[in-house]
């Protein structure tokens, strides 16, 4: 069988994958934790988390650009840093997306059948998995309706909220006076509903044109749901204060809770988004793990692609099958933590991998990357206690894995060629 995708991506594939990876549950939801954190300086958290992602989307570009092919940071981070760097960038994205998706499929399921969570969730899981088995076309044409839907459903928040629709009354929530720590910590609560523009540079094989098309869709697809994520912020504190907004469990819903039907629509658009950041994530980790196994880091037996529809097929069902075990296992907030000490860590090495690169394929300033992987280190820290120590035994486990199996696999794999 062939280990080899096929490139059927179009520009606006790619950017409909990438805004489809972030106009997800996080949009609904981080806004009310954040909050929490930053107090009255949420619009601050929010800066600092979309300087940070832009940061980290100018060096993915640039990396895509030189790179194009399936894989993203763990093909950057091979390259650009050497062995060891990719392999703990590319565990970090598999270990911290894989929880991403329990997350998000319990998110959906919340919003759609509170009393059927975890069966509904699985349900959502498998069902995706199915159509993103059946290749990418498929995957890239449902993420293109879910993405339509919920920006249907967002053009009724805001119109319910311009035209006077009072919010549901929410008793304030006396966090403290938020400091340096709690901005930070605020943006990095927000940076996860920003996280997913990357999902586009682990799909590089299958982009057409990929070294123009990669770069300019990351940042299309982050310019758009920047604007849109800041228009949000704004009606929603024209709403709440921020101490109301932090006791809030839906903000966007409670906001038009004095109009029934818009209530109900923005429950079913965010149901429609956490599945089009589940399908994304799914497409995204099997391309990443696919990678992996291509480069001896995984078992071989995940490299074959499906002859018929040239997807990492065995890869897509065990990571399938793993979504389900951590739904049956854990709650929403605990896959959420070890999911964001993940990816900022893959960020980290992303920038880090980009300031390596020489002139001829430099595009982006070099302070850019400088600043994306200081704020990914900073950030990563002020996470809860519980996200930093479950993600640091989740490293070591990778780290573990690969001085005692996937370096010698590896380095065997390098030498018969």
């Amino acid at each position: 069988m062939s280990t080899t995708p096929q490139r059927k991506l179009t520009l606006a594939d790619a950017v409909f994958i990438g805004a489809g990876s972030m106009i997800g549950a996080g949009l609904f939801a981080a806004f009310a934790p954040a909050a929490r954190a930053a107090g009255d300086y949420l619009l601050v958290s929010l800066a600092i988390a979309a300087f940070l992602a832009f940061a980290n989307a100018t060096s993915s570009a640039q990396l895509a650009a030189q790179y194009p092919q399936s894989g993203g940071t763990y093909i950057y981070g091979k390259k650009q840093l050497g062995d060891i760097w990719g392999f703990l960038a590319g565990w970090c994205f598999v270990v911290g997306k894989t929880a991403s998706c329990a997350a998000m499929a319990m998110t959906f399921a919340a919003y759609a059948a509170p009393s059927w969570q975890k069966p509904l969730a699985i349900g959502a899981v498998l069902a995706l998995t199915a159509v993103n088995y059946r290749g990418i076309t498929r995957t890239a044409a449902l993420t293109k309706l879910l993405v339509t839907l919920v920006l249907a459903g967002l053009a009724v928040f805001f119109v319910a909220v311009l035209t006077g629709t009072s919010p549901t009354p929410l008793h304030a929530v006396d966090s403290g006076t938020a400091g340096l720590y709690g901005v930070l910590q605020g943006a990095g609560l927000l940076f996860f509903a920003f996280a997913g523009y990357a999902r586009i540079a682990t799909m590089g094989g299958e982009v057409i044109q990929p070294e123009r098309t990669i770069p300019r869709a990351i940042l299309w697809a982050l310019s758009l749901v920047g604007a849109l994520y800041l228009a949000v912020a704004l009606v929603v504190l024209s709403q709440f204060s921020p101490a109301q907004l932090a006791g809030s469990v839906a903000p966007l819903a409670d906001a038009v809770g004095g109009w029934p039907f818009a209530r109900g629509v923005l429950s079913l658009a965010a149901s429609l988004a956490a599945l089009g950041a589940l399908l994304a994530l799914i497409t995204g980790i099997g391309r990443t793990g696919h990678a992996m196994a291509v480069g001896k880091h995984l078992p071989a037996v995940f490299a074959p692609l499906h002859p018929r529809f040239g997807v990492p097929h065995r890869l897509e069902i065990t990571v399938a099958l793993a979504v389900c075990l951590l739904i049956l296992l854990f709650d929403v907030r605990g896959a959420i933590g070890f999911s964001s000490f993940g990816i900022l860590l893959y960020y980290f090495l992303a920038n880090c991998a980009a300031l390596t690169q020489g002139p001829t394929h430099r595009r982006y300033p070099r302070w850019l990357q400088v600043a994306g992987a200081a704020g990914c280190f900073v950030v990563v820290w002020t996470l809860p206690l519980a996200s930093i120590t479950g993600g640091l035994v989740l490293l070591t486990c990778g780290l573990l894995y690969y001085l005692l199996f996937a370096r010698r696999q590896a380095q065997g794999s390098s030498d018969s060629r």
